[in-house]
């Protein structure tokens, strides 16, 4: 895999949080990922841009046929995060080495994300959190792709974070950081292009997302654990950004190319 990777980003573990991958900078002669809330500092950093993809004009549906439902008992927005009554048997554990197969494509807070009726989400919440993946690699990788919508959406950064990542101490200390951002909210959001599975085991998935920008594409990691029945998030440690390593690529030859735009 060719790649320049960067492990920090200069804007800390609650800009990068509150929105992964928002654009794209040059610095030390590499083209590393930012994220988070578009503040006049990080404008001006901004060397080219990224080079944005349509998004589906639809709102996300709770209720589409065949889709994820939306259950009465689902906790509200900001509510901690349950997973009682997901119920989702673990099914087909080979590694998907190839596009999954897919009910459709949803629109969630912008991002175009895979719907299965097999894989999940099981349950969409009032807020538009989508939870309940299958207990399965490729269930992880739709879960990835939902964590990652959930995160572009800058203005429920913080009850993401408490539904999405593995409650403990380092979960904690991320959300005191995003209480204490005062950045401003204007942002925008690139597609996912692919993925590429780092690591499988029973309870945890390491896997690379991947999104376009200007002069090729740029990956992110997300460690995915499997607690509470469900798919959760592994916080960063302190002071460390949600997603790093960041890097480079040329193009997809190292993922599999799956996107709904």
């Amino acid at each position: 895999m060719s790649k320049d990777s960067k492990e920090n980003s200069p804007y800390g573990a609650g800009f990068v949080a509150a929105c992964i991958v928002v654009g794209a900078v040059l610095l030390c002669g590499a083209l590393i990922i930012i994220g988070g809330r578009s503040s006049s500092s990080a404008a001006s950093s901004v060397s080219g841009g990224v080079q944005q993809q349509a998004v589906v004009e639809t709102q996300p549906s709770t209720e589409e046929p065949g889709g994820p439902a939306t259950l009465a008992s689902s906790p509200a927005a900001g509510a901690v995060r349950s997973s009682a009554g997901c119920n989702r048997g673990s099914g087909d554990q080979s590694v998907p080495d190839k596009a999954p197969a897919v009910d459709g494509w949803d629109v969630s807070r912008r991002i175009v994300v895979p719907r299965s009726a097999t894989y999940g989400p099981a349950v969409t919440d009032p807020d538009g959190f989508r939870r309940c993946f299958a207990h399965s690699p490729t269930g992880a990788v739709y879960a990835a792709y939902s964590a990652f919508a959930a995160m572009a959406d800058q203005d429920a950064v913080i009850a993401t974070a408490r539904k999405l990542m593995v409650p403990g101490p380092d979960t904690d200390a991320l959300i005191r950081e995003l209480q204490s951002d005062n950045s401003d909210t204007g942002y925008s959001v690139p597609q996912l292009a692919g993925y590429h599975l780092i690591d499988t085991a029973p309870d945890r998935v390491i896997v690379l997302l991947v999104t376009p920008v200007q002069s090729g594409y740029m990956s992110l990691t997300l460690t995915l654990i499997w607690h509470d029945g469900d798919w959760r998030l592994k916080p960063p440690a302190p002071g460390e950004p949600v997603g790093a390593p960041f890097a480079q690529h040329r193009d997809l030859s190292d993922f599999v190319a799956w996107s709904g735009v």
